[in-house]
């Protein structure tokens, strides 16, 4: 029985060299269908085949299946990011059926649950986060929007290549659809110091995270080290940085109502009626207003330069697409919109604001409500600003002129590029060569991340970096073979539903956690065995919430803020006031870059200012004292056991047999049925079954996955 916490131990992962290894650049080279390799062993998909190759070639063979409480336990949690009911487990084990596995699988796939656990990882390579970081760290009130897009994509199993290019340009690609719009919210997660004075570099540092973050996320490669200087080990070049950076020159981010073509014409006909109505009113209004907003901003004004504030007066038509970019940064910061100046008005002028606003006020009901908005990236029109190659990667030392261009050690063609009415195209361009089939990386570094989900690291495992200085693959021929059948029209045909389906039926997925540890392969880099992994903080309060039963199942909308540990400084962290809200999701709780949420950030999640591509396992001792002591925990295990009593009554070997199934999904064993019995007889009072409850919710078992 393990009734031990957590280990102070972490053991790091290795990867044994390949087969065959490689060339040091082959992620940069196209990839072709590897036949399927011929082995002894039963295999269910060719996955096992290509595993079981190098495992032979070791004298190394699978683990046995699993057992079903194990599979359904792994498999719930890898696809929804819960533990199974114990009616699913009992459902699951008593199927005798030959295909209840695949029947299981596609019910987990089918479910809203599946969306929600599978945002997360997708979440954190965007650097989705509902404030700006920095000192500031602002809000972004409606930042959620893009988090339940990207949840109902992967429900929806919207086609990867899809996501990918709404993503990139989706006001481009799609426009009026409200869907696409928000999926440019993608690039809008940058961190952003809006107060800071030096808008030139801040408009440099965000060119520098749209282009470092798109790399990343699709492509897998660190192109942000040829910032300076040609990349000291990968095939890229500094004028291929600036080239690729240029697909983003003429960004332009908006917070844009997310309607409709027929219902945003419907809201503007409206609101055209209604300024018709008030106009005089409302210029009487902005006459009033103007000396005291031109007072509350004329400190602000101070901090900038003659040439910046020019650009803010400037009307808007005259401006350069250059000089829009900075005028918006700076009107940020010197602009009046939104205050109450009604508060410094004193005398004749307030009696006459009074009046102007009850007059307004009496027609507001004919003001149709604002629509919902969207934060989403579009461009500053047809024609962006210029982009040069930075000497040195500083903005104030310019080289040459440089045009939108692909990384050239994989194509050396050029783009093809169509202006809109309103935007550049560029984006468009740079989005189908992505999603393109032929690009050598983006298949590789999806599958990749698939395989990373299921067993903890990918098949390389710096599944951000498949450049020389990342990890080598372990199994070269199986990732080529996933990437060629995951864009296959006769295969997966981009469906990520289809590739976790194809790597969980696996029999290198479906293999027992405990198998005969071999010299061979001491770190299991072949995967003879399954890896055991512990959940991340999100899966663990989730699991947590479930087993005491209050777990808020309510999808989407704006996020949620839980009660926070009485030592932590709540800076704009406003607790819901509602419990239930208090107990959804996790991946519904609220993003804020100066304030992670902190037992996640307890459990490794990643602050969200770059692009994470894999979680890193730490196991210190604070983990277990919070699990122990932390005020959170101590409640929801109370709940749990008014959970288990309620269900179970007073009867002592109950109470133990349901705990267990609740939270271990299984049946405690005779000795732990006999022990546990034993200790709740002996401590009779309210707080034994809560004292139980609390230390399965400590155990190994609950925190990790088998």
């Amino acid at each position: 029985m393990r009734w031990f916490l957590l280990p102070l131990v972490t053991l790091a992962l290795s990867a044994a060299p390949a087969a065959a290894d490689p060339p040091e650049d082959w992620a940069f080279k196209a990839f072709t269908r590897p036949a399927v390799p011929t082995v002894t062993g039963a295999v269910r998909t060719p996955i096992d085949a290509f595993v079981l190759a190098r495992l032979e070639a070791k004298n190394l063979r699978f683990a046995p299946d699993a057992d079903r409480r194990t599979l359904i336990r792994r498999l719930t949690f890898d696809l929804h990011g819960l533990p199974p009911t114990p009616q699913e487990v009992e459902a699951f084990v008593t199927d005798t059926a030959a295909d209840a596995y695949e029947k299981l699988v596609d019910r987990l796939l089918a479910s809203p649950r599946y969306g929600e656990r599978m945002a997360l990882f997708w979440l954190d390579l965007a650097r989705y986060a509902e404030s700006d970081g920095f000192k500031a760290d602002d809000a972004r009130p409606n930042a959620w929007r893009y988090r339940d897009w990207v949840i109902r994509c992967f429900n929806s199993d919207k086609p990867y290549d899809r996501f990918v290019r709404e993503q990139l340009a989706g006001d481009e690609l799609f426009p009026g659809d409200p869907d696409a719009l928000t999926a440019t919210g993608f690039l809008r997660h940058y961190p952003y110091e809006y107060n800071a004075v030096d808008v030139e570099l801040k408009r440099q540092d965000i060119l520098n995270d749209l282009t470092d973050t798109t790399a990343a996320a699709f492509l897998g490669i660190t192109l942000g080290c040829a910032k300076c200087h040609d990349h000291k080990t990968d095939p890229v070049t500094q004028e291929d940085y600036y080239r690729f950076q240029a697909f983003f020159a003429g960004y332009w981010p908006v917070d844009a109502p997310a309607l409709s073509d027929t219902a945003r014409k419907e809201y503007e006909a409206k609101r055209a009626a209604w300024e018709a109505k008030t106009v005089a009113e409302r210029a009487e209004l902005a006459t009033l207003e103007g000396p005291y907003r031109k007072k509350m901003v004329a400190r602000e004004r101070m901090r900038f330069s003659a040439e910046l504030l020019a650009l803010v007066d400037m009307p808007e038509a005259e401006r350069t697409p250059l000089q829009k970019q900075m005028a918006a940064m700076v009107a940020r910061q010197v602009g009046a919109e939104g205050k109450d100046v009604g508060k410094t008005m004193k005398g004749a002028d307030k009696e006459k604001w009074d009046a102007l606003t009850a007059k307004l006020a009496a027609v507001a009901k004919d003001r149709p409500a604002d629509p919902p908005r969207v934060p989403a990236m579009t461009d500053t029109g047809p024609t962006p600003p210029a982009t040069f190659l930075l000497k040195r990667g500083n903005w104030r030392n310019k080289g040459d002129e440089v045009g939108p261009g692909f990384i050239s050690s994989i194509t050396e063609a050029d783009p093809t590029i169509q202006a809109t009415e309103k935007t550049s195209g560029r984006r468009t361009a740079l989005a189908n060569w992505i999603t393109d089939p032929k690009n050598p990386l983006t298949a590789r570094v999806i599958v990749n991340r698939a395989w990373q989900h299921h067993f903890g690291a990918g098949i390389v495992p710096s599944s951000s970096d498949f450049g020389v200085g990342g990890d080598r693959p372990t199994h070269p021929e199986l990732l080529d073979w996933l990437a060629s059948e995951f864009v296959s029209p006769t295969g997966s045909a981009w469906s990520l539903k289809k590739l976790h389906r194809l790597i969980v039926t696996s029999n290198v997925y479906r293999q027992s956690a405990r198998g005969t540890a071999n010299e061979a392969d001491p770190d299991n880099v072949l995967l003879w065995q399954y890896p055991r992994r512990r959940l991340d903080g999100e899966a663990l309060r989730d699991a947590v919430l479930m087993t005491a039963g209050v777990l808020n199942t309510k999808a989407g909308g704006p996020s949620a803020y839980p009660e926070l540990p009485a030592e932590v400084k709540a800076g704009g962290w406003k607790v819901s006031a509602d419990v239930a809200e208090r107990n959804r999701r996790s991946v519904y709780v609220a993003v804020k870059r100066n304030l992670r949420y902190p037992f996640f950030s307890l459990f490794d999640s990643p602050e969200r200012v770059e692009a994470c591509s894999r979680r890193f396992v730490t196991t210190t001792a604070p983990q277990a004292l919070t699990l122990l002591n932390d005020t959170m925990i101590l409640g929801h295990a109370k709940t749990f056991a008014q959970r288990v009593t309620r269900d179970a009554g007073t009867d002592s070997e109950a109470v133990v047999v349901r705990a267990f199934g609740l939270a271990l999904s299984r049946p405690p064993s005779s000795e732990e049925r006999a022990t546990m019995t034993a200790f709740l007889r002996n401590h009779a009072g309210p707080d034994a079954v809560t004292d139980l409850c609390h230390a399965l919710l400590n155990l190994n078992e609950f925190l990790y996955i088998d």
